[in-house]
């Protein structure tokens, strides 16, 4: 036999033993189905009926899921145990549902903190305006929780209006927002965060300078003058924060940036 016909032999094997269609985009998976008294049992008065229909909902995931969105809301807005509102916003949250943004905020709300943080997380989940004014208010809710999951929340949802209340719960150390407000600030606003440094422990206002930095929208200038404030600090923290940014810088990154990171390392302590 030819090595080009081992060769064709060998390919022919391993097709053989892949699963049809594996090198293909998997367009036709199999959506889970729930069972027909789903939408029934979503509207009874029976809480076991409901709980068990809220878990199939769940299981069925974002695509199958989709159309029990309205009987969930209207559970909802109902009113239930605490124990059912968590387990309903909860699936709402995994089928991520925009439309279900507005009642899931009027949860945040809830005297019952279990409530309020199952809120504040699917609405993360959720997403749309109704979901960020709804986690703004948030910030300021009595339960260390439910205030940071709102402080990231407000970041992963890319709420650049958020950056001033972000700036008051950072002060009121709501130490997750430093995060968030690094992932959106503008650069004045990034600047702005720097003048936290020693006023708020470092490794959270470090933490939002990072995301600043690496943002390929924030001005080099901007980015030199935070590495400047940092480099004022001349620590050791200060020094190895900024040997972790050195290594994480990109090849293609900033040469301006880059020669500014070397020169603070130097200046806070040397090299590695």
């Amino acid at each position: 036999m030819t090595s080009v016909a081992k060769g064709m032999a060998s390919a022919a094997v391993v097709l053989a033993l892949v699963a049809p269609g594996a090198f293909a985009a998997n367009t036709n998976a199999p959506q889970v189905k729930v069972s027909p008294t789903v939408a029934a049992d979503l509207r009874s008065s029976d809480q076991a009926k409901i709980r068990s229909a809220l878990d199939e909902v769940r299981l069925a995931g974002k695509a199958s899921g989709a159309p029990f969105v309205a009987p969930i809301v209207d559970l909802l807005k109902k009113g239930v145990t605490p124990e059912l509102a968590q387990a309903a916003l909860d699936t709402l949250a995994d089928v991520e549902a925009e439309s279900a943004s507005q009642t899931i905020a009027d949860y945040t709300q809830h005297r019952n903190v279990r409530v309020r943080q199952a809120a504040t997380k699917a609405l993360v989940k959720t997403k749309g305006p109704a979901a960020i004014r709804a986690l703004q208010r948030a910030l300021s809710d009595p339960d260390a929780m439910v205030r940071g999951v709102a402080a990231n929340g407000l970041g992963q949802l890319k709420a650049k209006a958020a950056v001033p209340d972000l700036f008051v719960a950072l002060d009121h150390r709501i130490n997750e927002a430093a995060v968030s407000i690094g992932m959106l600030c503008s650069a004045q606003e990034c600047e702005q965060l720097s003048t936290r440094i020693g006023k708020i422990p470092f490794d959270v206002v470090s933490a939002g300078i990072e995301q600043a930095l690496f943002r390929a929208d924030v001005p080099d200038d901007t980015k030199i003058k935070l590495l400047g404030r940092i480099r004022e600090l001349g620590t050791q923290e200060a020094n190895k924060f900024l040997k972790e940014q050195l290594k994480k810088w990109p090849k293609n990154g900033s040469a301006r940036v880059k020669q500014a990171l070397d020169q603070a390392v130097q200046a806070t302590g040397g090299g590695s």
